[in-house]
């Protein structure tokens, strides 16, 4: 597909907008972006309508070939420095992780003493993947709120207690298939509340 501008809202072809001397850099290598940006005197971004999201995002930059050059020779010359770095990061951020699931999962256990303990542990690990976009990666999740304990233990308990899912796939509309499943999803709830595991 080809670039084009946008200049007082009529589209432009990037050598009418002379911008055509620029190559695409495409996202993705945040140093290198980085850099290309520093090393070129014009650069520009380049973005794209997504019609379902109703939003535009980013794709890429356009830079000068020179500057995309001299970034590229930057980054080569700090690889194994930032490669360490990296390391070290995905290492914190594991670690990081690794508390902040615990920590869900003594909340739960806290507001739900019947909940058994591995079943918390496999909640709390589910609300909060990194990235996932859950209740555990919200403000509220991270703030450990009552609010978003329970809306993640509820969740757990509408997919994995109730035949909820077999429901949906079945073609029940969401929000009947809840209406139809809000009693077993309370019992449970109530139970795990009141210091009673479920059985069966």
């Amino acid at each position: 597909m080809p670039l084009l501008v946008l200049e007082e809202g009529a589209p432009r072809c990037l050598d009418c907008a002379d911008l055509g001397h620029l190559v695409f850099l495409p996202r993705g290598d945040t140093a290198l972006t980085r850099r290309s940006r520093e090393e070129s005197a014009l650069s520009a971004v380049v973005v794209r309508f997504n019609r379902r999201k109703s939003r535009y995002e980013r794709q890429g930059i356009l830079v000068e070939e020179a500057g995309l050059a001299r970034a590229e020779q930057r980054c080569l010359a700090d690889a194994e420095a930032r490669r360490r770095r990296r390391v070290r990061d995905a290492r914190r951020r594991a670690a990081e992780d690794l508390r902040f699931t615990e920590a869900f999962a003594a909340e739960i256990r806290r507001l739900f003493p019947g909940c058994p303990a591995e079943r918390a542990r496999v909640i709390a690990a589910h609300a909060s993947v990194r990235g996932s976009g859950r209740v555990g990666r919200s403000a509220a999740g991270q703030a450990l709120s009552e609010g978003a304990v329970v809306s993640a233990v509820t969740a757990s308990v509408r997919h994995v207690d109730t035949p909820y899912d077999q429901l949906l796939m079945s073609g029940v509309p969401r929000h009947e298939a809840r209406r139809r499943i809000g009693a077993g999803v309370e019992t449970v709830l109530r139970g795990w509340r009141s210091g009673r595991a479920r059985v069966g």
